[in-house]
């Protein structure tokens, strides 16, 4: 038992370095990294554990344990965070599932509903990651329909792919205020991801919203279920093949990811004005992408949140991955989190204020 703690808590220390160190420099740092809350629940078992025989071994836990605690402080908060002030204004950042626009949900009522779960949020300023829209006269022309709906008349909408010249995938970010500037950063891959970045006018002050949708792991329908049935102690002959295509996906993932980071840090490194960041990282608090787009901001669920912040409602992995984040300049006065959703992300939102 104290050489299975030994290597709990070299896999905590490691967990806890991981997002120093890019996947691309060494990848396998990575997982742990992705491992995080497990290896830290463990360790904590440990501690219980040798506390409940009055062993020596339980203090070499609980250092681990406290070395580990501001990591774990990134996944659980216990903030008071009610109303937000005069002065501030609204941001929800939300991965739309292009409105389910090939009927995941089973529901054909299920693009009205994500409208109505906007509605009832009423943002001045509205991030959305996989964005779909068509110019074809119909029912999904999103844009025309959040504009009016939402009262966001000034929007700025970027594609990652188009297709029959009218049927666009991308990013969208929709604002009360006026939008002076827009521009995208392009990662040159084949995946729904990018980030566009939007200057908008908020009471004489000029904001810049970066709004991106980092590397998905993008797994295939047998990789889904392989990870169900691992969950549910389901045993297959063919479990270490699965597992490796599992890896595989990760990998690329983790390395993408950090491509796509290093290049937004450069473009913000440039930029002269208020930044906000909004997004689907699809990344943990404990990873590299994480700690080099939060570095010098604040993360509004750590200001204002409570709880676990779980904004991945699908089955894995339910950790955090979608972030509000603001520079020096700006303050926030609450956060929340949807407690509904009808896609496989909840929305978040933060009462944002200019200092």
């Amino acid at each position: 038992m104290l050489w299975l703690n030994y290597f709990v808590i070299v896999s905590l220390v490691a967990a806890c370095f991981a997002k120093y160190i890019s996947p691309l420099l060494f990848w396998p740092m990575a997982f742990a990294g992705l491992a995080f809350p497990f290896i830290f629940l463990f360790n904590l078992v440990f501690a219980l554990y040798w506390l409940a025989q009055f062993r020596r071994a339980f203090m070499i836990s609980l250092v681990a344990g406290v070395f580990a605690l501001p990591t774990a402080k990134k996944y659980l908060q216990f903030n008071n965070s009610e109303g937000g002030s005069v002065k501030s204004f609204k941001i929800t950042s939300y991965n739309s599932m292009l409105f389910d626009l090939y009927n995941w949900r089973h529901n054909k009522e299920t693009r009205e509903k994500i409208f109505g779960n906007l509605a009832d949020i009423d943002s001045d300023i509205i991030c959305l990651q996989e964005f779909y829209t068509s110019e074809e006269e119909g029912d999904f022309n999103n844009i025309d329909s959040l504009t009016k709906l939402l009262n966001l008349p000034d929007y700025h909408a970027e594609y990652t792919i188009t297709l029959r010249k009218y049927d666009h995938w991308g990013l969208a970010t929709f604002s009360r205020f006026p939008v002076v500037n827009r521009g995208k950063i392009v990662f040159h891959t084949r995946s729904n991801n990018m980030c566009i970045y939007t200057d908008v006018v908020i009471r004489k002050d000029t904001v810049r919203i970066y709004n991106m949708h980092l590397q998905s792991i993008s797994f295939s329908k047998k990789d889904n279920k392989f990870l169900e049935d691992i969950k549910k102690g389901n045993e297959s002959e063919e479990d270490i093949e699965k597992s490796k295509n599992v890896l595989r996906r990760l990998k690329r993932a983790f390395t993408k990811r950090a491509k796509q980071v290093e290049a937004i840090k450069a473009h913000m490194a440039t930029c002269k004005y208020k930044i906000i960041v909004c997004g689907d990282f699809n990344d943990t608090a404990a990873s590299f992408a994480y700690k080099q787009l939060s570095e010098k901001l604040h993360d509004a669920f750590i200001e204002k949140g409570s709880g676990f912040g779980r904004t991945y409602a699908g089955e894995w992995p339910q950790f955090r991955i979608d972030y509000i984040l603001f520079d020096d300049k700006v303050a926030c006065d609450r956060f929340t989190r949807a407690e509904e959703t009808f896609t496989d992300h909840f929305p978040i939102t933060a009462h944002l204020y200019i200092k």
